[in-house]
C-alpha cells in the first residue's frame, strides 16, 4: 500500500503547531530511544532526520502521513526526555514545548504559575490528541517510561505503547521482555524493528486505530475516549464465531 509523507514544519514554541482538524499522533519516548529512525521506517523513506547523540532535537518535528485512499494525519516527533544537550535549560525547554503542544490554549497548569516547567503537562485541551509512547524493549520498566505512560492514560484520548530495536535481542530475549513489558505497562505492547521491519503492519493497525479514535473525539467531544479495555474487547467480539 502506497505512503505518501512529507515533512511540514518544526515547531520550536506553541504557535507553531497546527490546528488545521486533521488528527495527530505524537510520539513519545527518550531522547535515544529511535523515535526518528522509526518514523522512517514507518514511512518507508527517510524524512525524519537522525542524530548519534541523544537530545540533540530540541524541536517537535511535524510530518504528513497518508496512506493509501486513507485521510491524512500528522505525527509529531516531540523532544525526547530523559536528557538535553546544553543542560537543564535545555531540558527545561524541553518540558515547555511538550506542555505547549498538549495543551495548546488552555490554561497554564499550577506548576507553571509557580514558575516550574512540569515533568510533564497537565490535561490537555486539544481533545483529538493521541500518542505512542516510544520504548526500549532491552530497558523494560524504566521509571522515566512509567510515569510518561501513567501520564498520557491521563491525558489523551488514545494511547499505545510501542517497544522498539526487537532486533537486538534474541528470540528467547525478545519473548521476555514483551512480557515485562506488558506487565508493568499493564496494556498490550507492539513490538517493532525499524531495522527488519518486524512488527511494522501491526504498529500501522495501531495508528489507524488512533486517528480514527481522533476523527471520533473531533466529531463529538463529549464523547469519553476510547479505553484500552474496550478496544481489547471488540477485538475479542470480532474473533468470536457466529452461531
Amino acid at each position: 500500500m502506497r505512503i505518501a509523507a512529507t515533512f511540514v514544519r518544526s515547531a520550536a514554541v506553541a504557535g507553531d503547531f497546527l490546528r488545521d482538524g486533521a488528527p495527530e499522533i505524537a510520539l513519545v519516548g527518550r531522547s535515544n530511544v529511535g523515535k526518528s529512525t522509526l518514523i522512517n521506517a514507518i514511512v518507508r523513506q527517510r524524512i525524519a532526520r537522525t542524530s548519534a547523540a541523544p537530545g540533540k532535537t530540541r524541536l517537535a518535528n511535524i510530518y504528513r502521513v497518508a496512506r493509501g485512499e486513507g485521510p491524512a494525519f500528522y505525527l509529531v516527533d516531540l523532544p525526547g526526555y530523559g536528557y538535553a544537550r546544553g543542560g537543564s535549560d535545555a531540558a527545561r525547554g524541553f518540558d515547555e514545548l511538550t506542555r505547549a503542544y498538549f495543551a495548546r490554549e488552555s490554561q497554564e497548569g499550577r506548576d507553571s504559575q509557580e514558575g516550574k516547567a512540569p515533568a510533564f503537562p497537565a490535561r490537555p485541551a486539544y481533545p483529538a490528541c493521541s500518542a505512542l509512547l516510544i520504548v526500549d524493549a532491552r530497558h523494560p520498566g524504566l521509571e522515566s517510561d512509567l510515569e510518561a505512560w501513567r501520564w498520557l492514560r491521563k491525558a489523551v484520548d488514545g494511547a499505545a505503547v510501542v517497544a522498539t530495536k526487537t532486533d537486538k535481542l534474541a528470540r528467547g530475549e525478545r519473548i521476555r521482555a514483551l512480557r515485562q513489558l506488558e506487565s508493568v505497562f499493564e496494556h498490550p505492547v507492539a513490538p517493532v524493528s525499524a531495522v527488519s521491519g518486524e512488527g511494522l503492519d501491526e504498529l500501522w493497525k495501531v495508528i489507524d486505530r488512533l486517528a480514527n479514535n481522533s476523527n471520533q473525539s473531533r466529531s463529538n467531544s463529549s464523547s469519553p475516549a476510547v479505553s484500552s479495555r474496550h478496544l481489547r474487547k471488540a477485538a475479542t467480539a470480532r474473533r468470536r464465531p457466529k452461531n
